[in-house]
């Protein structure tokens, strides 16, 4: 038994595009990049299963994504560090909103045994999922709940989670990462709210990009690009947010511990130092909020 929240026909199911792009970029980090790797994801490759011409794709071209994939894995290293805190302060439960193909599980087993996983995405991207990982020998184990959300339907995410056996209980760890800027703002706030509402001693980390206006001049070029191919692949960006409006839509929907971890605080944490220069572009940073 899995207590995922419903079944889904896996026939006619593909994971998101994005998804794909991001676990591909992990995986991209290790074979491209020289160490000390600042995330080591040899997973998400034989996950994602993207066949042989992969790495000519041009959103795998080694110089040109290097500013993105060095924030995609400082954004997952920055999560996994949180996650692993909060752990050994004996908080049992960790809530991925827009997983993607997420790795947790099946790399960390050590701290995946610690912990109840939620994995909340979209329905055609958990049932291949499900299907891929089976295909590995990697079946979901119970304590790696997968709960399908449609969100284009207007389904509940947190009453889908806590049918999955979600305890609101019981304190959490919730990650939203690459997320935000698909959403409308509204939606962002209804999604605080709800988490505010975390019994004590939870902790959010959530994404957001800045607008154009307040990145390093230098990265402002990359922004529309990526702007510009979300658009064409149908996922535009939607909601951009200086810190000071995150921050203040974290505390009017009822969070009072918060932070703000800008995107170069990241850099100076993970890739200082490094002789080949690599970083990642600034425009991405994060807000924690604890309850």
């Amino acid at each position: 038994m899995t207590g995922e929240a419903t079944t889904v026909d896996t026939m006619d199911t593909e994971p998101d595009h994005t998804a794909v792009r991001v676990a591909l970029w992990r995986a991209l980090h290790l074979e491209a990049d020289a160490p000390p790797h600042v995330f080591e994801d040899d997973f998400a490759l034989r996950l994602a299963d993207p066949g042989e011409g992969w790495r000519r794709r041009p959103d795998m071209d080694p110089d040109g994504t290097r500013p993105f994939r060095a924030g995609v894995v400082s954004r997952a290293r920055f999560v996994e560090d949180l996650v692993a805190e909060q752990a050994g302060r004996s908080v049992g439960q960790y809530v991925l909103l827009g997983a993607g193909l997420d790795t947790f599980v099946q790399r960390r087993p050590d701290l995946a045994a610690r912990l109840r996983v939620f994995e909340i995405d979209q329905p055609g991207t958990q049932a291949w999922k499900r299907r891929r990982l089976l295909e590995l020998g990697h079946p979901v184990p119970d304590s790696l709940r997968l709960v399908p959300v449609d969100f284009e339907s207007g389904q509940s995410w947190w009453d889908r989670l806590v049918a999955a056996g979600f305890d609101p209980a019981e304190p959490a760890v919730v990650a939203s990462t690459g997320v935000s800027m698909y959403l409308a703002k509204e939606t962002t706030r209804a999604t605080l709210r709800q988490l505010a509402r975390l019994a004590a001693g939870s902790t959010v980390a959530m994404t957001f990009l800045l607008p154009p206006e307040l990145l390093d001049e230098a990265d402002r070029p990359g922004l529309k690009t990526v702007r510009t191919g979300a658009k064409a692949s149908g996922t535009p960006f939607v909601s951009l947010y200086p810190p000071r409006e995150m921050l203040e839509m974290a505390r009017e929907t009822g969070f009072t511990d918060i932070r703000h971890v800008p995107g170069t605080a990241l850099s100076e944490r993970y890739f200082a130092g490094r002789p080949d220069g690599l970083r990642p572009s600034s425009g991405e940073d994060f807000l924690v909020a604890a309850t």
